[in-house]
């Protein structure tokens, strides 16, 4: 099964670390972890909190443990295609939080949104269609669903991917 997952951190810097993760999978089940500071992850930028919204207060106090909300992942994403608008980002942040919690840092991989959208366009228009009108069918879905303003919290982002493969799954 496809899960659409998305990651907000604490900055972009070398030293950020993941500080929520929301996920959906393909048949509509969502989910979203708060993600409590390991020990060690400290680096925090105020700007990366201005387009966020989440303090790192919020974190300590609401946060789930970052071993909890890890074990969860690995549990739910082992056997799935997981997807991620920016994998190097969202892998940085996933890897890091593997590594937080003791597992190797590639037990699990992400894929780009961009292959799940093209697959979901062949499979509508036929594998012999246009590179062209693939991506006009996905540039259109994106489009209209981009059109919302984005939130920039992980969930949001993550459903907003998933709703592009939907619209591109079904035009």
């Amino acid at each position: 099964m496809r899960a659409f997952l998305d990651f907000e951190a604490s900055s972009l810097g070398k030293k950020s670390y993941p500080i929520e993760v929301g996920w959906v999978f393909e048949d509509g089940r969502e989910k979203s972890y708060l993600i409590k500071p390991a020990p060690g992850w400290t680096e925090w930028d105020a700007a990366a909190e201005a387009v966020h919204g989440i303090t790192r207060e919020k974190l300590l106090a609401e946060g789930t443990s970052h071993e909890v909300v890890c074990d969860r992942i690995v549990q739910l994403f082992e056997g799935n295609v997981v997807y991620a608008s920016s994998p190097p980002w969202d892998g940085k942040w996933l890897s890091m939080l593997l590594r937080g919690a003791g597992r190797p840092r590639h037990l699990l991989r992400l894929r780009d949104t961009e292959e799940a959208l093209v697959e979901a366009a062949r499979a509508t228009l036929g594998e012999g269609a246009d590179d062209a009108v693939v991506a006009e069918v996905i540039a259109m879905a994106r489009a209209s669903v981009e059109a919302q303003p984005a939130t920039h919290r992980a969930l949001a982002d993550a459903r907003r991917e998933w709703e592009v493969w939907r619209k591109v799954g079904s035009e």
